[in-house]
């Protein structure tokens, strides 16, 4: 199951981890109203996620066994699935693709009339305080195997705090043009670091640099 789940991307240094941290945990890909919000965001407590399967085909395995593994892999992060809407505090809807831009519509962006971009989204309602009201995420299921596997983990990755993306991170699913479709161990570093407790909600990139190569370090330790 780990094999599937997890990609051995090429050994980074640690300048390119930071870079890729300061690059990802940032700004934003889709920034709401187009303000960036360069401070950190990320979930304070537990985040329970209820995954909502309206594809034809039943996806609800491989997103369960995705989270499963992200509890076990980022310390400093509480991540389980719940059956209950009122305690979710991240949706995941797993659709077909003709089905996309609808539910992104009314689940993310609950605007009739919203431009839906990409080919999978997740969307944060956050603030200085952190991710506190929710993250929701809309996955196509039918659009090949690499497709969902990528959105699947891209997607749910950039719903807990990791909101931006950059061309230039080879060896990071945060990258459009990549070929992963698999969480690298460059990005499961980076989650490490963003939940380690020093890395506090609303701080911004300057607060953060003194002593990221300290939680770097533990990071890879772990």
């Amino acid at each position: 199951m780990l094999a599937m789940l997890f990609s051995n991307a090429k050994a980074a240094s640690d300048a390119e981890i930071i870079r890729g941290f300061n690059l990802t945990v940032f700004g934003a890909e889709f920034a709401p109203f187009g303000i960036q919000s360069n401070y950190v965001r990320k979930f304070n407590g537990p985040v329970r996620i209820k995954i909502h399967n309206l594809s034809t085909k039943d996806r609800t395995n491989s997103v369960r066994g995705f989270i499963k593994y992200l509890n076990r892999s980022v310390s400093g992060l509480s991540v389980a699935t719940t059956k209950n809407a009122a305690l979710a505090n991240f949706n995941v809807y797993v659709v077909d693709r003709a089905d996309y831009v609808k539910i992104a519509r009314q689940k993310v962006y609950r605007r009739p009339t919203a431009q839906v971009p990409g080919k999978c989204i997740v969307r944060s309602v956050f603030s200085l305080a952190g991710i506190i009201i929710r993250s929701d995420a809309v996955i196509v299921s039918d659009g090949g195997e690499a497709l969902f596997k990528r959105c699947m983990a891209e997607e749910i990755l950039q719903g807990l705090g990791p909101l931006n993306e950059h061309p230039t991170l080879s060896e990071s699913m945060f990258n459009d043009g990549s070929k992963h479709t698999r969480f690298t161990r460059f990005d499961r570093t980076i989650m490490n670091m963003l939940y380690d407790r020093r890395i506090k909600n609303g701080a911004t990139i300057e607060a953060v640099q003194s002593v990221l190569p300290s939680v770097l370090a533990d990071a890879k330790r772990r």
